[in-house]
């Protein structure tokens, strides 16, 4: 896939799909977060951003949470893994569009002390260029 390039993923849950955008631009990649991150698409979540991270060589790791409504347990551990495993290599982890759910999500579990929240998408998107 070329950089710049959209590449959308879908997989089957029990009660519909979950629609799951990576895109790519030079080292950077954003994560269009589904409506509802559960147990229910925690692990192919977990298994396509690891695919991508080391078939890219992703230095910028960016969740979007403009769509998700919901996030348990396994969302957050989704998170924490890829925070754990970016830290490994160097790179670095954000997440933007924090509706009021998902920031009191985040404050709760302490995903806020590991991850880089910015309110403005295109400063977080654009730090890749420099």
């Amino acid at each position: 896939m070329p950089e710049g390039a959209l590449a959308s993923f879908y997989f089957a849950e029990r009660k519909g799909y979950m629609d799951c955008k990576y895109q790519l631009k030079e080292g950077c990649m954003r994560i269009s977060m589904p409506k509802e991150v559960d147990h229910h698409c925690a692990e192919q979540l977990r298994k396509e951003t690891d695919l991508l991270i080391g078939a890219y060589h992703i230095r910028r790791l960016v969740f979007d949470f403009s769509g998700t409504e919901f996030m348990d347990s396994s969302g957050i551990g989704v998170l924490i893994g890829r925070c754990k495993n970016m830290g490994y290599s160097g790179g670095v982890v954000s997440a933007e569009h924090l509706n009021e759910r998902i920031q009191k999500i985040f404050v709760v579990s302490g995903l806020h002390k590991m991850i880089q929240v910015t309110p403005d998408a295109d400063t977080v998107w654009d730090m890749g260029e420099k």
